[in-house]
């Protein structure tokens, strides 16, 4: 169908290595030859623009997007969560991929420590926020890592839990028997969802990969990064959003936490799915306009 095989750009932890085979497999079984390429440095773009004047902001993707770039791959998976609501100048969602499971997760030694003092682990300041909120005298520790590292800190520090995205622990079949759902906990806009980006200008693989995207979860974290873009809060900023596609509407729930988990601004608003392009952006506007503007300017004071 190509004369060059696709090259899938993909950073080199174990569940990135996954995402990426799954789209691989996709392209192939639709007739597409592909290649994997494990990305590990940041490499150089060899231009007198500065990263941060392209728009370069995210972690854990500024690596995939510095070999997009540089025409060293074709397309790069993502965890879509973990990618900057403003992508960089020239790269473009090519598809978002059906949703796993949405929900955070507590794996723990036992919970009898809910009911008392106790101390979980998180590198998530949205995770944070909201654990506080519901155990105000519990202790947070920080926890950063690969999912195998996280879990492994777990058994070897004396914490009595960790939280973890369910999705990511699912897909690598790494998901313990004592975990338990938490259902309260709004997740991170488009968590559990994958992202294929590409060149603006690469019309053969922006057509091979359009065909794997899901329009109901490509709608839903449209809503969901909309709501964080307006309330410019980066991927670090104590935000959650869900938003979900049911019987022709988008019915959202989203909230923005102080850092503490004292304050809370939260909305659960639906709207036709005909009405859905400005959904995110309006609900975070009745965010703000009940104080949560406030809380941001403190945010981005701190963070």
């Amino acid at each position: 169908m190509q004369q060059q095989p696709i090259i899938i750009g993909t950073r080199d932890s174990e569940l990135a290595l996954w995402q990426a085979k799954k789209v691989q497999d996709l392209l192939q079984n639709n007739g597409y030859s592909t290649e994997l390429k494990p990305v590990k440095s940041q490499g150089d773009l060899n231009l007198d623009v500065p990263l941060y004047e392209m728009g370069i902001t995210g972690i854990f993707t500024k690596t995939l997007d510095i070999a997009l770039l540089n025409k060293d791959i074709d397309i790069a998976v993502h965890s879509m969560k973990d990618v900057p609501t403003a992508l960089p100048k020239n790269v473009v969602k090519a598809a978002v991929l059906p949703r796993a499971n949405h929900k955070d997760i507590l794996i723990h030694k036992g919970l009898d420590f809910l009911n008392e003092s106790g101390t979980i682990a998180t590198g998530s300041l949205r995770r944070k926020a909201q654990w506080l909120h519901k155990y105000p005298n519990h202790k947070v520790e920080n926890l950063r890592g690969n999912v195998n590292t996280r879990l492994q800190k777990l058994k070897d520090n004396n914490w009595d839990a960790a939280i973890f995205a369910a999705a990511g622990l699912e897909r690598i079949n790494l998901l313990p028997e004592q975990h338990l759902a938490l259902d309260w906990m709004i997740p991170a806009p488009a968590q559990g969802a994958m992202l294929v980006v590409c060149l603006e200008e690469n019309m053969q693989c922006l057509n091979a990969v359009k065909e794997l995207n899901h329009q109901p979860t490509d709608l839903a974290v449209s809503v969901e990064r909309d709501f964080l873009k307006t309330l410019e809060g980066g991927c670090t900023a104590p935000i959650g959003a869900y938003a979900e596609v049911r019987n022709q509407k988008i019915h959202l729930h989203a909230a923005l936490f102080s850092l503490d988990g004292q304050q809370k601004f939260e909305i659960k608003k639906s709207t036709a799915v005909t009405d859905a392009e400005n959904f995110g952006e309006d609900c975070a506007r009745e965010i703000l306009a009940q104080g949560g503007d406030q809380l941001m300017k403190a945010l981005r004071a701190i963070l």
